[in-house]
């Protein structure tokens, strides 16, 4: 394989699977509000589209925490929906459920028995007997962590902020390949720790750092996973960089080209 076609695969960026937008989840998904659980099933269905959200058969739910809002909300493309309140005996969150009223020609079959929740508004998401947070997991969506003996060199302006030939390597659906680096070969006297932290369903919690080089200031450019997810934990106190927004990433020499990403501006 050419440098060129390496190059190609080290910043190509993998597209989301567009179909099924609907999907069936067998894992048990269980939803808590306060000390009571509001929904528990072993068959619930997954929207896959933003906002990902799971719905839950309405005989997995428990009805009687819940009453209807005043309210329809707005259609969108799978139908008009009416909003629901849940209040348990410690806590009430208003417009928090939603169902299909009248479902659109492209819903799923019988999704005006189902019921969905708002994320946030819930205290605790479980799969199986492990918490999620953010979203729901995506099982079109995949990680690997791989350790590699590839070159990586990052340098702003000319001076070496990291150099490793044991880096270990993620790759993510839709997302760029992430370069994950010892911190015994990072400079860490460059480094400021940020109050900044983002949350993954996949990775776990992430804290980030700026560089400080001179007169320039990157900020939280540089993230590492303290206690990463079991499925990642090569990654755990490794850091990385956001390679789209540097200008001098090399890998086994060669510059590495920007790719696009939302992070990216």
């Amino acid at each position: 394989m050419t440098d060129k076609k390496v190059e190609d695969h080290l910043t190509r960026q993998t597209i989301f699977v567009p179909e099924p937008v609907w999907v069936p989840v067998s894992k048990w998904v269980r939803i808590r509000l306060g000390n009571e659980y509001v929904a528990s099933s072993r068959r619930v269905m997954l929207k896959r589209e933003f906002p990902m959200v799971y719905f839950f058969p309405q005989g997995d739910v428990n009805m009687e925490l819940l009453e209807q809002g005043s309210q329809d909300s707005q259609p969108d493309k799978w139908g008009k929906s009416t909003s629901w309140h849940i209040k348990t005996k410690s806590k009430k969150a208003e417009r928090a459920a939603w169902s299909y009223k009248n479902p659109g020609e492209k819903a799923p079959e019988k999704i005006e028995k189902y019921m969905a929740f708002q994320w946030d508004a819930m205290d605790m998401w479980l799969e199986e007997d492990e918490e999620v947070r953010v979203h729901p997991r995506d099982p079109y969506h995949r990680l690997d962590v791989c350790k590699s003996s590839r070159h990586v060199q990052i340098l702003i302006n000319g001076k070496t902020v990291a150099d490793t030939h044991c880096p270990v390597l993620l790759f993510e659906t839709g997302l760029p390949v992430r370069f994950y680096i010892p911190k015994t070969d990072v400079q860490l006297d460059l480094l400021q720790p940020t109050h900044y932290q983002t949350q993954c369903p996949y990775k776990g919690t992430a804290f980030y750092y700026s560089i400080i080089n001179g007169g320039d200031n990157l900020k939280n450019v540089i993230w590492t996973y303290p206690f990463p997810n079991t499925e990642v934990f090569k990654i755990k106190d490794l850091v990385a960089f956001f390679t789209e927004k540097l200008e001098e990433v090399f890998i086994d020499g060669k510059k590495l080209p920007k790719v696009k990403s939302k992070w990216a501006d």
